[in-house]
């Protein structure tokens, strides 16, 4: 009966073993989803945007500037978020101390460790999206009633690029700094690029194209339309819809791959 019950639930019994390891650093995780948004939003919303305000009449579609770049800055956090959890972890446990073999002795399937990995993060990104939300709502940089629908764009944005890493990091054998390089030439690249700081359509068509690639802007353009009101056509809603769940299921189509390779050698 044991056995029969891990084989249906078994995703959710890993889910449940990395979120009781994140116990240990969960002072970590609440002191950065507040203080992240606190001093980004404080540097622009008392800084930085006083004198884009004063310069840049309706710049930004008619809002403030910390109201243009909060959901960006919402979205971009479980990006941020997605790089970290999505690479040593995994590597840890194909590699350094090889903790998905021990679930991986019992009936839970290989598909079902990825599977709880992958839920385990999504909760620490609906955790941090909704205190990044508070922050923001304190800052006055929320004000559409829809604003909590952030949560969860910011997870779906979050998945979009942290399920194909995953599948990337499992496919990684020896640490030769390749996740380093995805922080910085993939990862920032797409956090500038991406319409965070000012519209896309302000950059030189040479690098708008990394902008139309980046779940970043796809997420933030969701997030800007739901946080205060941006307009944008109907069939670009869907294209951005379509573009972030086409990368989670085709991440989680190679990510299985990757696991039952690795786990079962």
């Amino acid at each position: 009966m044991s056995a029969a019950r891990v084989r249906r639930w078994g995703a959710f019994y890993y889910a449940e073993k990395v979120l009781r390891a994140m116990r240990s650093y969960v002072w970590t995780i609440v002191l950065y989803s507040l203080g992240q948004p606190a001093a980004y939003l404080f540097a622009m919303g008392v800084g930085l945007a006083t004198l884009v305000d004063a310069n840049s009449t309706n710049a930004f579609g008619g809002v403030s500037y910390i109201v243009f770049i909060a959901p960006a800055l919402l979205v971009s956090a479980a990006v941020m978020t997605a790089s970290g959890e999505f690479t040593y972890p995994v590597m840890d446990g194909f590699k350094w101390r090889r903790v998905y073999y021990g679930p991986h002795a019992t009936p839970i399937t290989p598909q079902q460790i990825a599977a709880g990995h992958i839920m385990a993060i999504a909760v620490r990104f609906a955790v941090q999206s909704v205190l990044y939300l508070l922050v923001m709502m304190l800052f006055g940089a929320t004000p559409s009633a829809w604003s909590w629908v952030l949560v969860p764009i910011a997870i779906l944005t979050g998945l979009s690029f942290g399920v194909p890493l995953l599948a990337y990091a499992a496919s990684v054998r020896e640490d030769k700094g390749q996740f380093p390089m995805v922080m910085r030439f993939i990862v920032t690249p797409l956090f500038l690029f991406s319409g965070t700081f000012f519209p896309l359509d302000n950059l030189p068509l040479g690098v708008r194209w990394i902008g139309w690639i980046s779940p970043i802007w796809h997420g933030t353009e969701l997030g800007r339309g739901v946080s205060y009101g941006y307009q944008e056509p109907l069939w670009l809603i869907a294209v951005h819809l379509v573009f972030l769940l086409v990368l989670v299921i085709g991440g989680w189509h190679l990510a299985k791959k990757q696991f039952v390779r690795r786990l079962g050698q």
